[in-house]
């Protein structure tokens, strides 16, 4: 092999997982160098309006007083997450969430605050309904730096629409890359280029040694001396990979970068990496935009979901994951249909009573020329413009009323957990429908990324379908077949499994194994 270069470290991927684990290498006194495929750093967790991390018990949370426990964490995430992956897998995020937050504390880059966010199984064992599992890093001024202010992804807007980008801070998941990568920077021996793609892994005597790298369609060799960290996250923008998989819905509508195609999936299973939950996503409704994209969107503070038959079918407050498996569910089976439609009233106007977007909603005329929000003075007006039946709507909207008078949903369980009541300051979601006119918006399936990926143990190795590790290749974030399996037992979930698995990918390159 001719190499053009070497390095102890390579990391496919800037997200959470690629900036931490680049910048463990390099503060562990690693050379290292981080390739992204796009021209932009920050993957997915740039997109992220909050970046949070589900870390229990964690420095952060310990000084603001919280009185959770590992062992009660781990009930709770064993009790949503069951037998679908294993044990030990699940136990390594759990309890090593809180030692990685004090390493990052060490450095004054990072810095993280307390956000309460409750557990999306609020009636699983052990759940928290007061938010003390979740952090978020803290804004970076980005007159602390200014050169990264472009060259961070996001928000969504400046890629969706072209808005600029903030002069004043990152937030959310733009912070914690912009620190992260900050961080970086102030190591000598660590590199991060951008639009530079792994396209495969370079393997000797059953070991991978390297990979080949592509830049504007030139390939070169890069030879490693400890390993390869693959956080490159999804392949939810190829289509073609979604359909052999079996992911439902389609790349237009994921909220992860068009350059998440799976080029380091292909080129872990090239050789001979195992994978697992190949078909599997981190869902949630999608309010259709005017583009014909359907994109990820919650707090909803009004209104309700009704089917082709004019029928409410799911409880419209619950955690996102949870609501668009539901969806997911009643397609598979064939009893519903896209676009379903949120039906609301008009006390708020024509805009859906949609808080979170996360892609902004714009001028309501295209939206409405689109075929996309409709507005009746009747119920039966509404029916027939979105195509559902009139007597089915009208008593739909009855039945809601009646529970909402009632303050309790019988039929869905509505504000029948905690996270369902967030939104509401702890009060119901029940908001009747009864001041015309009356507004309809369609909503079609979304996802944050696919979940399905190379299988690892406990120190991120990839493993073969033998589960034997191969040397040098290790795997985190959405290229690693996620410890949560088929659910999302809270927010902060993804990047916080990105942070780790890439952390404990290093240490164990150098050594010095789990942190904590």
């Amino acid at each position: 092999m001719d190499w053009a270069e070497e390095y102890d470290v390579l990391v496919a991927g800037s997200g959470a997982g690629g900036v931490i684990g680049a910048y463990t290498a390099a503060r562990e006194g690693l050379s290292v160098l981080l390739v992204e495929a796009s021209d932009k750093f920050g993957g997915t967790t740039a997109y992220s309006a909050g970046g949070g991390a589900w870390f229990p018990v964690n420095p952060v949370l310990q000084r603001a007083g919280t009185d959770d426990t590992v062992e009660d964490a781990l009930t709770y995430y064993r009790a949503v997450v069951g037998d679908r992956t294993p044990a030990d897998l699940q136990e390594t995020y759990i309890r090593g969430g809180a030692g990685l937050i004090a390493y990052l504390e060490e450095d004054e880059h990072f810095s993280f605050a307390p956000f309460p966010w409750p557990d999306y199984f609020g009636k699983a064992p052990k759940a928290r309904d007061d938010g003390q599992r979740h952090i978020i890093p803290s804004p970076l001024p980005v007159s602390e730096a200014p050169g990264l202010r472009t060259l961070v992804r996001g928000p969504l807007d400046n890629d969706r629409y072209g808005t600029p980008q903030p002069e004043d801070l990152f937030i959310g998941g733009r912070a914690l890359v912009a620190r992260a990568l900050t961080a970086l920077a102030t190591y000598e021996h660590a590199t991060a280029v951008r639009e530079t793609a792994l396209v495969e892994l370079v393997v000797e005597d059953g070991a991978v040694v390297g990979a080949i790298v592509e830049h504007d369609g030139v390939r070169r060799a890069i030879r490693t001396r400890r390993g390869v960290v693959m956080a490159a996250g999804g392949f939810e923008a190829n289509d073609e990979l979604r359909q052999k998989y079996g992911v439902p819905g389609v790349a237009r509508d994921t909220m992860g970068p068009p350059t998440n195609t799976g080029l380091a999936h292909q080129a872990g299973i090239a050789v001979g990496a195992d994978t697992d939950l190949m078909g599997e996503a981190w869902w949630s409704p999608g309010l259709t935009h005017p583009d014909g994209r359907s994109a990820f969107a919650l707090w909803f503070t009004a209104g309700i979901f009704v089917d082709q038959d004019g029928r409410r079918f799911v409880n419209e407050s619950a955690a996102y994951d949870r609501l668009g498996r539901d969806i997911i569910a009643r397609l598979d089976a064939g009893e519903m249909s896209l676009p379903f439609w949120m039906v609301y009233d008009d006390r708020d106007g024509v805009v859906p009573p949609v808080k979170a977007s996360n892609v902004s909603i714009t001028d309501p005329e295209k939206y409405v020329a689109a075929g996309l929000w409709h507005t009746g003075d009747t119920l039966e007006e509404l029916a027939a413009k979105i195509g559902v039946p009139a007597d089915a709507l009208v008593a739909t909207v009855a039945r809601f009323n009646e529970l909402a008078a009632k303050g309790v949903d019988e039929d869905f369980d509505r504000g029948g957990e905690a996270y369902d009541r967030f939104f509401f300051g702890g009060g119901s979601p029940l908001v009747p429908i009864e001041q015309g006119p009356f507004h309809a918006a369609a909503f079609g399936i979304s996802d944050l990324g696919t979940k399905g990926g190379l299988r690892t143990d406990t120190a991120a190795r990839v493993l073969d379908a033998d589960s034997r590790p191969i040397p040098g290749l290790y795997a985190a974030g959405n290229t690693m077949a996620a410890p949560s399996g088929t659910v999302y037992p809270g927010g902060g979930n993804p990047i916080g499994t990105s942070m780790l698995f890439s952390h404990l990918a290093v240490r164990d390159m150098v050594g010095t194994g789990v942190t904590g």
